[in-house]
Parts: C-alpha cells; structure tokens; sequence
C-alpha cells in the first residue's frame, strides 16, 4: 500500500532521500546494528578494511580466525574508555597496531592523498533502528559515521497532529537513558526532536530532567523559524547542517566535552557535559570564517549576540577556525589569534576545548605576565595568544611593528568592567558635601568607560592597519561602535555582522526577561495601596506588614531601605527555593557606603539574622569624618566578593558603578534602582537579573528613579520586543478568577484534588503521585476539548495565561494570600501547560514542570498555604432562582431593587436602578447579541449572554461597587440579576 503523502513516514523518506542522494550518505541496514555493542558492525569493520588495508593484514596475521571480533572487542573499549568523538579524531590502537576511525578534511589543497582518505568516510543515515535487548522501540533515524553511532532523531509531522513536544516527549519517557546507544559521550553524542517547523536537540538523555535547546535559525529576531517556500521550515537541518561535509566539520571543529568541577557532601567530583553548537553559533563562526577567508586581514568584525548566547564556546569555536584558516592560495589567513578577556575561565576553556580539537598542548599561550611575555608570543607566532584589556594598546603598537604579519584579535566583552575600572581611572571623591553631588560628580565619570570605548578609543588614534583583523563580541553595541566597526547596509546604515537578539534569546529561554516585571516606585504604591484596600484580596492575607509600605515615601535612603529590606524578607526571599539574591545599583560610592550603613542599622534594630548585605565600590570615601574601603566594610579581600556572595551567608549586594556589567549571579532576581539610567548602561545593569537557574521563574526590578518610558527607550535598540506590562487594578485577578470559573472547565474539587497531591508531597517524580495531579487535570483538559467554538477556546485560554501573569505579578509586590487564588494558580499553570495547543506551537512558553515544582515547594514550606483537610467536594448545580411569571417579568427596576433589598437584606436605592439600565441598554445594542438572540431560543442564547454580562459589568464595576461586589461574591444574587436581564434582553432583541 502506498505510503500517505501527509504522513510521519513521508516526511522520514524525504529526509532519507536527500541526505542519500545530495547529502554523501550511504543507506544503512537496521538489522547490521549490533545492540551489544551498539553501533554498525559491518561498516566499522568494511571502512577499516577498505581504508587501512597495510595495518588490517598485520592485526590479523596477529588475531588470525578472531581478527574481526578481538578488533571489535577493542574498539567497544576504547569507545567505553574515551568516547565516540575522542575514538574518531583520535583511533585507536590494536597491540600495536594503530587505525584511524575518521579521516576529516584537510585546511588546504596541498595534500591530495588526505582529501582521498576524506572521501572514503562511511556517513550512513538508517531508519527505525531497533537498540535494545529489552523491548522493540526503535529509532526514527540513526546518523554513523564509519559505523559509529553520532546522532539520533525522532521525527513528527504536525498533518498527523504530532509536533516537536511529542518527539521531545518519547526522548524523555521511552528512551532509557541506560541502554548503550544513549550513554553520554559513549555512542551518540547528539539527539534531534524534529517536526517540519522546528528543532529542538539535547546531548544527555536524563529521563523527565533531559533539557532539550531549540536548533532553530530564528524568526524576524525572535525564535522559531522562517517560512521556506521550497518545502519544510525544517529543511536545514538536513540540507545544510548534516551534509557530509557540515556535519563533519562539526564533529572535528565544534563538539566538545566541557568538564566541570563540583562539591558535593565535602567531596569533589567532576561532571562532563557534551556541548553540541546552538544554530546561531555554528552560523556565527562559519560565516566569519567564510569572509575573512575571502577578504583576508584588516577587515572589522562586529557580533552582536546578547547574553545567553554561549559567547564563551563561540569565542573558542571561532579562535579554533581561525587560527588554521587558509585562503584559496592555501595560505594561512592570519599567524596568531589574540583573544582578549578579562574572564579568568576563558583561557582555560580555550585550552581545554582546542586540545580535544589538536590534541596536543602549547596551541593557547596565557599571557599574565607582562608586556614582554606577550612580544614574545606575537614574535614568535604562537597559534592562539589570550591577554587582558589592559595590554590591548600595546597590541597594535607592537602589531604596527610586524607588517609582514597577520593577527585576528578576537574581544570578548564579558567582564570587561566587572570591577568598574578595567579602563578607566575612577577618580575618588573624597568629601563631597551631599549625596545630589555625588551622584552628578560619578555621573561626569562614566561617559565612554567601558572596554568597548577604549578598543574604539585605541583603534581610532591609530587608524585602520591593514594586517589586523578584528572581531568584537557584544550584546549592546554603542552607535560610535556601530559606525567604526559595522557593516553598511543596503541603506547606508551601520549593522553587525551577526546578531543573536535579546528577543530570541528571551524566547529561547537562554535569558529571563528582566522588563516582564520591571515596577517604578510610583506604580509599587498604587499597587500596595490597591491591595491594601481591597477586602477580597486581603481577607486570606497572612502578612500584615502591607500598611508600612504604603505609609512610606521614598524621601530618604532609611524609608527606601525599610522598603526594600522588607520586599526582599516578604517575597524575594522566597523565591528560587529560598536562594534569592538582590542587587541594589546605587547613584555614587557615597550613596553605597551610606546605604550600606543604614542597611546594617534597620536589620540589627529588626534583629533580623536571614538577610545580610555586602558592599561594592571602588578606592576611598570620606563622610562625615571617617574614610571607607569596600575591604574594610565587608571584612575581606575585594577579589573574594564574587564568590563570598555565591555562598549563602550574603543575600544583598549594594553597588556603586561597579558588578552591573559583566558579573554573572544566576541566583540574582531581584534589583533596586537608585540611580538615574539609560541607554547601554540601563541594558547592561538590569541585565545583571537574566541569568537563568534551577528554580528560577523570573526576576523583579523596583526602580526609585527612573520612568519605565525611559527603560523601555534604552532596551529597545537590543531587544527588538517590547514586553512592559505593568497592571495597575489588583481587582482584575478577582474579576478573571470568576469568568475562569463561569466556563465550568475549571472544577473545584478536582482543583483540592490537584492541591491536596501537589503541595502536600515533596517527591514530585513519584509515579503514584504523577498519576493523581494527571488524573485532576486530564477531566478539564477534555471539557476545554468539547467547548462548541474555538473562539470560545481562545477566550478561555487566553484568561487563564492572563491571570497567570497577573497572579505571578502581584504576588512579587506583596505577599498578599489567598489560598483559593494560590491553589488556581498552581492547578492553572500546569493545566495551561497540557492544553492542546495550535498547529505550530505558540510564542507562549510557561517555564517548565521541574522549575515550577521547585519553587512552589518552597513556598508552601514557607508556611504560605495550610490546605484544610477536607473529603471529596460535591459540585453544586446550577439553580435558577429567578423571578418567575408573566407579571414579574415584566417588572419594572425599581421593583427588581425591592426584591433583591428584600431577599438579601441589600440597601439599594433607585437611584441605584442606573447601573442595571445603562448594563441593559448596551447589552441590547450589542450586534452579536442581537444575532444570536433572534436565531436561538432563550434557552441557547443564555450561554452567549452570560458572557457578555459579565463583561459589561465588569467594565462598570467602578460605577456602583455595592452591586459590583455583591455579583461577584454571591452566587445566588447574581443568578437572580444574570436571568431577570436575560428576559429583558431577549424580549426586547427579538421585538
């Protein structure tokens, strides 16, 4: 039977065929996979046959009859030993006898033999492959090289309602991370999730914890993909990434294993990670390469990529590339790559990382001497030198004086002002008369003072040299920088080279957004003031310290301090798991060392002992007599700061123009600006809180001086979106619990049920107890199924992601609680979660189940939500009380106000009757109403209809509260009022 055109299989076929017939690949055979040993046994043994015939007789002249199994033997154990990649740049060896597993494709032209060699590379691409001795899973498609499994593939296709989640879903749940091929570094190193509009890949299969990144090449500067008129957005993926000589490229100069140390119970380990390049970085690299090679040296370079985008691999991968690049003459390109960075990490990365490429040390020469150390190397010709900012002048003096040489100096902006004085002199103030002064002296200080401007600064005095090529990483590019180092466009305007933006790096969810929660103080007490006189938000409240809030002005650091001391006490705190940090950016070093004082004063007055602050500035200042030191408060050495903050003995790090660019705390979510900011220096700092961790959902900013118009003006040039949404009415979360609950999709005893699972347990991975919170979500998940309209569908969904945020919003002002809020809170998120989404996926992306977890256990452990013990909720019925019979129907509003004074001892007036007639009048020139009213019965029309109501009452609520709150609160009150309107309405619609 033919094979459907829309179907999985298809689409698998597609892939098959071209990687076989354009991409060098061979078709393999699934039944020559070995499950013992986990790899293509036939073509291992036929490539080392064919390729290296001299030393295949001299092994089996040794091995004799067992020659292929003893060499298969072997091979497994050093596979077991080193690894898939390191056996494939690297071979192996036999007693003695030595093969190569992999030929890869020489820098130039000059040796015909080794192109041969390449050529005769085995890449084979085989489907359904069967793995395990303990079940019949197969795989959708299996990538080898020369019979070495390197990468797997699960395959979707949206027309069989299957995406990207389903496949990412099967890697997680029905591949055991235990079988052979799923080893780590042992077998496959890399594992694609793919449907036909996007791709996702991860390199360690973990069960429910595997992460998996988007491989996706982005979308108008945000994630996802762009349209492909020939075919599937997809399609890349095949036709470019895995082509033979892509995807060997990528095996011999990108994959590498990143190892990292750790302490655990007082003992050391080691952790080895895979690091398989994002599309961004692959494209980065290759297409700068491409250029230079064309254009050779003394061309500029700008990248813009934001933070989030792995600089630090992109940096090495691109060192790595040039430093062996060859022009079409066969020439090498450039005699050294000079790196500069002020990260104490990155020289010994580059080591690392070029070593497993090379193989061989000495490649990357550190220079942390002196100016002597670093002529020697650029006389010399080392491959790769790395060096500080510091020596960068002396770089192109000493350049100028080797005309006959070529450099690629690479700069890497991290850290490059981490302690605000890589290039600058900060000039101290030593009695300035008040804090105003202060602050506008260190504001005179700060203009062009960061690493950007002095390579600029440097480059310019010296003028364009011709042997120099430079490539500069940054996420905020200033314009000067741009029109000195960027491409012109098409326009005439200055652009860099590659962008990676703040945009898809936020949508990716490599960075949190740092303006989804960016507060002025101004809308902080309209908020605190709105809680605190709303009853029905505060009737459940366990804190009572709100008042404070609201009586205090931002007058002076010891109000601004109490508010911030106590915010982050009340609801920092408790975020992350209870690891929290803060940052407090501050206008000068005399506004840090006097806020640290007043900081220190309240919490010994409070005898507080879970908060304590530390203090960053640079040299001396003198108030009021006495001389301050960033040593001296603190009690160490300013070098030990970063890590003395990691630890959790500091909560609170107070800055002057020092940490908010370049220093990285993913545990930072929470700032307080005090401080005039904008432009790059307002990216830059607030940027300090976007760092994602375990745990982390998202971050806050409470800004004393600066308009969020301001912000957004400075942000938006890197982000390319807008995201501030500040709402003002803490009623709206009421308002959207009660429509959520009219759709009677959400049902309240399978919310207790979801709650009693949820925060009572600690062990969420325990399959009994997944199996209930399913088993409370699944029943609504099925009724939003059989809602009759999709617009109905999209209204619901779209209330419920919005009390999400809202919820998610507010409760980073204040911990006010509600315990039902809170429960619909947790049940909606992960409900939001398993609704079935459009064709496509959506931009909206909730964080994922682990981080959720971890962080509202805390909470609750906090104390924040007792649940009753209670049984199984009965669900009440719907009733119709109402006004029954022709003559009350016809009732007039003044007599609808009796009734209801009389029935619920309410004290309406006539006056009153407004509210209800302006309601009544505008649901009655509602078009849609009218429609649906002449073309349904009553009994039809009331579902449109309730709708509606709602909304005009909502909308009025301002205008009459009483009769507002009592449709809100009372059940039985508003189906009184809800089915009254709805006979007027009807009548009069269909007169």
């Amino acid at each position: 039977m033919a094979t459907g055109i829309h179907t999985e299989q298809t689409f698998e076929e597609a892939i098959e065929s071209f990687l076989i017939e354009e991409g060098g690949y061979t078709k393999g055979d699934r039944y020559n996979f070995n499950k013992d040993l986990a790899l293509d046994r036939t073509v291992a043994l036929s490539f080392l046959q064919t390729t290296q015939p001299k030393a295949w007789l001299k092994l089996s002249q040794m091995h004799g009859m067992d020659m292929e199994k003893k060499l298969l033997q072997r091979l497994s154990k050093e596979l077991e030993l080193r690894g898939t990649l390191d056996v494939l740049r690297n071979g192996i060896s036999d007693l003695g006898v030595k093969f190569r597993m992999a030929y890869f494709k020489p820098e130039s032209s000059l040796n015909p033999e080794a192109e041969t060699l390449y050529e005769m590379n085995q890449l084979t691409v085989t489907r359904q492959v069967k793995y395990s001795n303990h079940n019949e899973n197969s795989l959708d498609l299996v990538l080898s090289v020369n019979g070495l499994p390197v990468a797997t593939a699960e395959l979707k296709n949206q027309f069989t309602n299957q995406t990207v989640e389903h496949a990412k879903h099967q890697y997680m749940h029905d591949r055991d991370p235990k079988e052979l091929l799923f080893q780590g570094k042992k077998r496959a190193l890399v594992h694609f999730a793919v449907d036909k509009d996007e791709v996702y890949m991860t390199t360690k299969l973990d069960g429910k914890s595997t992460r998996f990144l988007p491989f996706n090449l982005g979308f108008e500067n945000g994630a996802g993909n762009p349209p492909n008129p020939d075919g599937y957005k997809t399609s890349y993926l095949w036709e470019e990434v895995w082509k033979k000589d892509s995807w060997m490229d990528i095996l011999n100069k990108f994959i590498h294993v990143q190892e990292e140390e750790y302490e655990s119970g007082g003992k050391k380990y080691k952790k080895e990670t895979i690091i398989f390049p994002r599309y961004h970085q692959l494209d980065v690299v290759r297409e700068v390469a491409k250029d230079a090679r064309k254009h050779g040296a003394g061309k500029n370079y700008l990248i813009q990529h934001s933070a989030g985008s792995g600089k630090s691999n992109s940096i090495a991968w691109l060192a790595y590339r040039l430093s062996s690049l060859h022009n079409a003459s066969d020439e090498r390109v450039f005699d050294s790559v000079i790196v500069i960075t002020d990260r104490k990490v990155l020289d010994t990365q580059l080591q690392n990382t070029i070593y497993q490429f090379e193989h061989k040390q000495g490649v990357v020469q550190k220079i942390d001497k002196n100016s002597g150390q670093l002529a020697d190397a650029l006389n010399v010709g080392s491959n790769i030198i790395i060096t500080t900012l510091q020596k960068f002048p002396f770089i192109l003096d000493k350049v100028a004086e080797l005309p006959a040489r070529r450099y690629a100096i690479i700069q890497d902006e991290a850290h490059s002002s981490a302690h605000g004085e890589s290039s600058k002199k900060i000039k101290e103030i030593l009695a300035a008369k008040s804090l105003e002064e202060a602050e506008q002296s260190e504001a005179d200080t700060e203009e062009d003072n960061d690493a950007e401007d002095a390579i600029r600064k440097s480059m310019l005095a010296r003028g364009m040299q011709p042997n120099l090529s430079f490539f500069a990483f940054t996420a905020t590019p200033k314009e000067k920088t741009l029109k000195v180092f960027g491409q012109m466009d098409a326009d005439g305007n200055p652009k860099a080279f590659h962008l990676y933006s703040m945009r898809q790096a936020i949508q990716e969810g490599f960075i949190h957004d740092v303006l989804k929660n960016y507060t002025t103080y101004k809308t902080f007490f309209q908020l605190t003031k709105a809680i605190e006189d709303d009853p029905a938000l505060n009737k459940k409240k366990a804190n009572k310290a709100i008042g404070k809030y609201v009586s205090l002005h931002p007058h002076n650091l010891a109000q601004k301090s109490e508010i911030m001391i106590e915010h982050f006490r009340q609801v920092t705190s408790k975020k992350i798991g209870g690891l929290a940090k803060a940052m407090v950016v501050t206008g000068s070093r005399l506004h840090a060392v006097r806020y640290y004082m007043e900081f220190q004063r309240y919490i010994k007055d409070k005898g507080y002992s879970d908060i304590k602050a530390l203090v960053a500035f640079s040299g001396k200042v003198l108030d009021n007599g006495g001389e301050y030191t960033e040593e001296q408060l603190n009690g160490f050495k300013e070098k030990e700061l970063p890590e003395k903050f990691a630890t959790t003995d500091y909560q609170v790090l107070l800055v002057a123009d020092k940490y908010q660019t370049g220093f990285d705390q993913p545990l930072l979510h929470t700032m307080y600006v005090d401080k005039k900011l904008s432009g790059v220096k307002a990216v830059q700092t607030l940027s300090r809180l976007n760092r994602t961790a375990k745990g982390k959902e998202d971050t806050f900013v409470l800004d004393f001086a600066n308009e969020e118009e301001d912000i957004l003006n400075s942000f938006q040039p890197y982000y390319e979106l807008t995201t501030v949404d500040t709402p003002t009415d803490p009623n709206l979360l009421s308002d959207l619990k009660y429509k959520l609950e009219s759709a009677q999709i959400i049902w309240k005893s399978e919310v207790d049920a979801f709650c009693e699972v949820y925060f009572m347990s600690t062990d969420r991975v325990n399959a009994k107890l997944q199996k209930k919170l399913d088993a409370a979500i699944d029943p609504a998940v099925q009724r939003y199924k059989c809602m009759p309209t999709e617009e109905e569908k999209e209204d619901f969904k779209h209330t419920l992601i919005i009390y999400i945020r809202l919820y998610s919003f507010l409760t980073q002002i204040m911990p006010f609680h509600d315990m039902e809020m809170e429960k619909l809170f947790a049940y909606g998120r992960l409900l939001y979660n398993k609704l079935p989404r459009e064709r496509g996926g959506g931009n909206i992306h909730l964080d994922d189940e682990v981080a959720l977890e971890y962080y509202r256990i805390q909470k609750i452990s906090e104390g924040s939500i007792v649940l009753e013990e209670r049984g199984e909720y009965g669900l009440r019925g719907t009733t119709q009380a109402g006004m029954r019979g022709e003559k009350e129907e016809q009732a007039q509003l003044s007599e609808i106000i009796k009734v209801l004074n009389d029935r619920f001892g309410t004290d309406f007036t006539e006056a009153d009757k407004l509210f209800f007639d302006q309601i009544e009048a505008e649901l009655v020139q509602d078009e849609e109403l009218s429609l649906q009213a002449r073309s349904n019965s009553m009994e039809n029309f009331k579902y449109g209809f309730e709708d509606r109501f709602l909304t005009k009452v909502i909308q009025r609520m301002e205008q009459n509260q009483d009769i507002f709150a009592k449709i809100m609160d009372n059940d039985e009150f508003s189906q009184l009022v809800k089915n009254w309107m709805l006979k007027k309405v009807y009548k009069k619609l269909n007169e």
